[in-house]
């Protein structure tokens, strides 16, 4: 079975139940893939590592702010790679979509024609920032992926009716009908 190694730095059972405070030493960013019979067993980190990554939750965890703004919600990605928080997270206001989402949202069945447009991606970020649930990210990505497909599909291709028009009254008398007397 082939599994994820999520360091670069890896360590035998035996070399870190000798020495399990110089193999952490050595590890490079402080984190260390500890395996037994060829398959990780458990990770383990320094002290310092640890209040990174601790400092990095509680950063992902508080909102920057409790209003929203629009401009937020429209600005242009950025072509730097956004760092997508490991395990299940709450939506944050910045979450994107991997590049190739188009791609990946077909593999799952759903065939997207256009890509997600920055309206749509507000949207659903701001819906699910509200509900406060924690998925992985990729399990976004198919939520996503879902919500465009419901969301243009729904109309089928008409425009959305405005519920504040006034409709007008048909002023066509049907052949054969006489009215009432």
């Amino acid at each position: 079975m082939s599994s994820r190694i999520l360091t670069t730095s890896v360590a035998g059972i035996d070399a870190f139940m000798r020495d399990p405070r110089g193999v952490l030493t050595n590890a490079e960013g402080g984190t260390i893939a500890v395996f037994a019979d060829n398959a990780p067993a458990f990770y383990a980190i320094t002290p310092e590592r640890l209040a990174q990554l601790l400092e990095i939750e509680s950063r992902l965890a508080r909102p920057a702010s409790d209003v929203a703004l629009d401009s937020q919600f429209f600005e242009e990605p950025n072509s730097v790679p956004v760092a997508v928080p490991m395990g299940k997270f709450a939506m944050y206001a910045g979450w994107q979509p991997d590049p190739d989402f188009q791609r990946l949202a077909g593999l799952w069945g759903i065939a997207l024609t256009k890509p997600v447009t920055p309206e749509e991606l507000a949207a659903f970020v701001a819906y699910w920032q509200a509900e406060g649930k924690v998925f992985h990210h990729v399990q976004w990505q198919q939520k996503l992926a879902r919500s465009i497909q419901i969301n243009r599909s729904g109309s089928g291709g008409q425009p959305k009716r405005d519920i504040n028009a006034f409709s007008q009254p048909d002023s066509h008398i049907p052949q054969g009908f006489r009215g009432a007397k």
